[in-house]
């Protein structure tokens, strides 16, 4: 991997200028090889900065971090300029939230990351036998996305592509229940969400389906290898929306959002996401993912007749089942109190916080070892499970480029796309349209990361 020069100093104008489209990074930091780790990760007595969303750790959590670990944690609300502005005076916060499947390669290749190996190597929580697979959305090795040293952890994870289904708008509508174990295709999928969207005076009332993401550009990302292929070229320095599976899925995509059966940049949710819709009966299908069953079960006049079906497939191409966030926390280089924020890491990914998070069913917990505290007491719970175990062995990380943020290649797409939703442009030419404006901000990226 290529390593920044270590010590050299992280300027504002040099963070800034690694900066694609506004996210967060920097060039200039200790290098993960030079990192020495003591014997010692107590931290006991200490403070830790932690840059997270005000649903990441609750006061609550706060407070039982100081009851167990006798560690305070200070925490900073998120925000890419304030976390910028830390970085560059030289006072990073200790642990940064960040989303693994498109967060890590971006940061690591801007050598701001710790890479925490040594920290594993030691552990007694977190020991490497017993992390899910989905982990590895946070290695990166100078390259690829996938493998080499870790940075992060994910706190829980979804495979994303997965949907819901109400059982009771599908009844209403007389339309057939997708398989729960074999998957429907894509073309299956939006037409059974024309079929069960419901409209009146011009207003729809009932989604029939919500086909997202997490985020477009990774959705479209995993939409293409589903085909068969790869949005990114080799080196991850280029996009080509052009290729016969990018075609096929940057289509579908514009299909759904052209057939106004579910939310999109020109039918917005006024919920803003689909859990509040899904639990009004307004929303026929999500593809939510696992996750979405902490709010279901809560609701037991909803939760008996909801269900979880595999993520479908492109007639003729290949069965992925992505997990498209992978949210969890990265540790800054040059953080100055590393020992004691391992000490947290260790605590909130393995201990008491990530036994709580496992039995509410937001997520699947990124230890194999507490699968057992999956929510199963109930008939529709165990049906739940017994999808999701299935669909697991589906499971693979899709590489995501170093090059650019996903929020500088939304903001391309959401410029240029709606045309193309909207009927007013055809998918051939929002597939050249696409390649000229990301090409552009990815062949910056390139040359900014070197």
């Amino acid at each position: 991997m290529r390593r920044p020069h270590v010590g050299a100093p992280l300027s504002r104008r040099r963070f800034l200028s690694l900066s694609a489209g506004g996210a967060a990074a920097g060039a200039a930091a200790l290098s993960g090889c030079a990192m020495q780790v003591s014997n010692s990760v107590g931290g006991s007595g200490e403070t830790v900065t932690v840059m997270a969303k005000a649903d990441d750790i609750s006061p609550e959590l706060i407070k039982q971090a100081r009851s167990d670990l006798g560690i305070r944690i200070n925490t900073v609300l998120f925000s890419t300029s304030k976390l910028i502005a830390m970085m560059t005076n030289g006072n990073p916060p200790d642990l940064v939230r960040g989303i693994g499947a498109v967060d890590a390669p971006y940061y690591a290749a801007r050598g701001v990351m710790e890479d925490l190996d040594p920290y594993f190597a030691k552990s007694s929580v977190l020991k490497l036998d017993d992390l899910d697979p989905v982990n590895d959305l946070w290695r990166y090795d100078g390259r690829i996305q996938g493998r080499g040293p870790r940075y992060g952890m994910a706190k829980d994870f979804s495979q994303d592509s997965m949907f819901w289904y109400n059982t009771g708008l599908f009844d209403d509508a007389g339309v057939d229940y997708p398989s729960e174990l074999e998957p429907v295709t894509y073309e299956e999928w939006l037409d059974k969400a024309e079929r069960l969207t419901r409209r009146k005076s011009g207003q729809t009332t009932v989604f029939g389906g919500s086909y997202n993401g997490v985020s477009t550009p990774n959705l479209l990302a995993s939409l293409t290898v589903a085909a068969g292929g790869s949005l990114f070229t080799d080196d991850f320095s280029r996009v080509d929306f052009t290729a016969p599976e990018a075609r096929k899925a940057l289509g579908w995509y514009i299909d759904y959002c052209r057939t106004k059966v579910g939310p999109s940049i020109i039918q917005p949710d006024p919920n803003t996401w689909d859990g509040p819709t899904f639990q009004a009966n307004r929303m026929a299908m999500s593809n939510s993912g696992y996750w979405l069953g902490g709010l279901i079960n809560a609701d037991k006049k909803l939760a008996p007749l909801s269900r979880l079906a595999p993520a479908p497939v492109f007639e003729g191409g290949t069965r992925v089942s992505p997990c498209q966030a992978g949210t969890g926390f990265w540790m800054p280089s040059k953080s100055h109190n590393k020992d004691a924020a391992w000490r947290v890491f260790e605590w909130f990914f393995g201990e008491a916080p990530a036994k709580a998070r496992a039995s509410g069913g937001w997520g699947i917990p990124t230890l194999k070892s507490l699968r057992p505290l999956m929510p199963a007491q109930e008939d529709y719970q165990q049906r739940v499970l017994k999808v999701q175990e299935a669909e697991l062995k589906h499971y693979s990380v899709i590489a995501f480029t170093p090059y650019a943020s996903a929020d500088s290649l939304l903001g391309l797409f959401n410029q240029i796309a709606p045309a193309a939703m909207n009927g007013d442009m055809s998918v051939n030419v929002l597939a050249r349209r696409l390649n000229s404006a990301m090409n552009e901000q990815l062949k910056r990226g390139k040359e900014q990361v070197g």
